[in-house]
C-alpha cells in the first residue's frame, strides 16, 4: 500500500528541512576551532586540511553521481548535514552525532511522513482508491464506495481535486475510487464496451473490500454515459416487492453527472464549438467516427450495431433484456445533473440538462447562493408521466430521437443544476472548470464541487 498526503504535508516538509538547516548552523558554530589553537598546531592543521580536501573531493564525486549535482543544496537533508559537518571536527563527538542524526532521518523519513498523511491511497483494480487514513488506523474503514469516472480522452487525475475534497469533508464516510479502465484512446471504443469495463472494475473493487455497503457514481462528460451503461449491467433486481434494487449488491445512493451529453451531440448547438452552423453540424455527424471511433457513432446517434435499428443512447432510456438501464437509475436515492449554461464549447446546455429548447431558463443573471457563486439555478421539477402518449412528440428541433430520450430520462426524478462560470478568466474552458480538472487552471469551479459534496447522501 502506498501512502500519500494532501497539500498540508508539503508545508510540513519545508518546515522540517528549515529546522534541519538550523541544526546544521548550530553544530557548525560549535565545531569552529579558535584561531589561537590553530597557530599552535600549525603543522598538524595543514595535514588535516589536505585530508579534508581529499575527503570532500571524493564526496563531491559520489554525490554528483547519485544526485546529478555537486551542490549541497541539491542533496537530501541527511546528506547535506554530513556534507557541511563531515571532517571539520577531529574530536569525533559532534561528527558521530551528526552521522547518527543523518542515518536516523533517512531511516524514519518515509514513516514519519506517512504517519501524518490524512489520506490513504491504494492503486489497485485498474484505478486508485482514496480514503481517510486516520479512520483506517482506528480500524473503521468507510462503507460507502464513490466511483468517479472521467470523460473523453481523460484520466483518473481529472478527478484528483474533487476526490481529495470528498475525503476531506466526509472523512469517515466514504472511500473514493477513481476509475482507470477507460482512459485516453480507450474512450474511443464506444459507450457499451467502456461500460462493460467499468462494471468489471467496480466488481473487482467490491470483491476486495468486503466492508462496503453503499455505492455512488460521480461522472464527468462522456463518463456519465459510461456510468449509466455500467449500472445497467450491475443492477440487481429486488427479490420481493418490499425490497429495493441494488447495484452490484450494494445500496445505491447518489448518481451525479457533470456536463454529460445525455442526449448525445447531434442536433442544433449540441456541440457548441460548431457555432450552430448546419453545414458543420452535418459534417460532424458524418465524420465523428473517423476521429473518435465507435464513441463518435454513439454520440451522434449513427450506430447500428448488432442489427439494432435504434441508436444505443435511445435504447439506454429503456430497460433492455438483461440491461436494466432505467431500473438501475431509479434505484438511486438521488440523481443530479450539473449543466453548463454557457461557455461550454464541448457539451451543449440542452443535452447536459436533457431539456427541450423552450424549457431552458431564460434569465440566469444572479447566483443561487453566495456560497456557490457559479450555481445560478436549481430545478427540482417532478418527473414526467408519459404513459398516456402513443408516440414521441417532436421537441421543436426536428429530432424524434432526442424527444424520446428526454421523455425516457425524465421518468425518474432528477435535480438539474445550471452552472454559469462567468467571472473566471478561463471561463471559456467551462467544460473542465465545472469538474476542476486542474487545480491550477480550473479552481474557479471549486464551488460546484463543494455544492455536490454538501448535498451528498452518505
Amino acid at each position: 500500500m502506498v501512502q500519500s498526503e494532501l497539500k498540508g504535508v508539503c508545508c510540513l516538509d519545508e518546515e522540517f528541512q528549515n529546522w534541519g538547516f538550523g541544526v546544521w548552523c548550530t553544530f557548525t558554530a560549535l565545531t569552529v576551532t579558535e584561531p589561537n589553537k590553530l597557530k599552535i598546531e600549525k603543522e598538524r592543521s595543514r595535514e588535516r586540511a589536505r585530508a579534508r580536501v581529499s575527503s570532500q573531493a571524493t564526496m563531491t564525486k559520489a554525490s554528483t553521481m547519485s544526485t546529478g549535482s555537486g551542490r549541497p543544496g541539491s542533496l537530501p537533508l541527511h546528506r547535506r548535514l554530513q556534507w557541511t559537518i563531515g571532517g571539520k571536527n577531529e574530536r569525533g563527538g559532534n561528527l558521530d552525532l551528526m552521522r547518527w542524526l543523518g542515518s536516523t532521518l533517512q531511516r524514519n523519513w518515509s514513516t514519519w511522513r506517512a504517519s501524518l498523511a490524512p489520506v490513504g491511497v491504494e492503486a489497485d483494480c485498474g484505478g486508485e482508491d482514496m480514503w481517510n487514513a486516520e479512520a483506517e488506523r482506528e480500524g473503521n474503514l468507510p462503507g460507502h464506495l464513490v466511483v468517479m469516472v472521467n470523460g473523453l480522452g481523460g484520466s483518473p487525475n481529472d478527478w484528483k481535486f474533487a476526490a481529495e475534497q470528498i475525503v476531506e469533508r466526509l472523512p469517515d464516510k466514504v472511500i473514493v475510487h477513481r476509475s482507470k479502465c477507460n482512459t485516453a484512446k480507450l474512450t474511443y471504443d464506444g459507450v457499451d464496451r467502456m461500460g462493460e469495463r467499468l462494471a468489471e472494475e467496480v466488481r473487482s473493487v467490491i470483491a476486495q473490500r468486503r466492508n462496503l455497503t453503499k455505492i455512488s457514481f460521480v461522472a464527468h462528460s462522456l463518463g456519465g454515459l459510461i456510468a449509466r451503461y455500467a449500472i445497467g449491467i450491475l443492477y440487481n433486481a429486488p427479490s420481493d416487492p418490499t425490497s429495493e434494487g441494488r447495484i452490484a449488491g450494494l445500496e445505491p445512493m447518489n448518481f451525479v453527472t457533470s456536463a454529460t451529453p445525455h442526449l448525445g451531440s447531434r442536433g442544433h448547438k449540441q456541440l457548441p464549438f460548431l457555432f450552430g452552423l448546419s453545414l458543420l453540424e452535418k459534417t460532424a455527424v458524418e465524420t465523428a467516427h473517423l476521429m473518435i471511433g465507435r464513441t463518435g457513432k454513439h454520440l451522434f446517434l449513427t450506430d447500428n450495431d448488432d442489427g439494432n435499428n435504434m441508436p444505443l443512447l435511445v435504447r439506454m432510456v429503456h430497460d433492455q433484456n438483461d440491461l436494466k438501464f432505467m431500473s438501475a437509475l431509479r434505484a438511486f436515492k438521488q440523481r443530479v445533473a450539473y449543466a453548463n449554461a454557457n461557455y461550454d464549447h464541448i457539451v451543449g446546455w440542452r443535452t447536459s440538462s436533457f431539456r427541450r429548447l423552450h424549457e431552458l431558463p431564460k434569465q440566469l443573471t444572479c447566483s443561487y447562493s453566495d456560497k456557490y457563486p457559479n450555481i445560478v439555478n436549481i430545478d427540482n421539477g417532478n418527473q414526467e408521466n408519459c404513459q398516456g402518449l402513443e408516440s414521441p412528440v417532436v421537441n421543436g428541433t426536428g429530432d424524434v430521437f432526442e424527444e424520446e430520450m428526454i421523455r425516457g430520462l425524465t421518468q425518474v426524478h432528477w435535480e438539474r443544476i445550471d452552472v454559469r462560470i462567468q467571472k473566471s478568466r478561463l471561463r471559456y474552458n467551462a467544460h473542465n472548470t465545472i469538474q476542476v480538472r486542474s487545480k491550477l487552471w480550473n479552481s474557479d469551479g471549486a464551488d460546484v464541487i463543494f455544492h455536490m459534496i454538501d448535498n451528498f447522501l452518505v
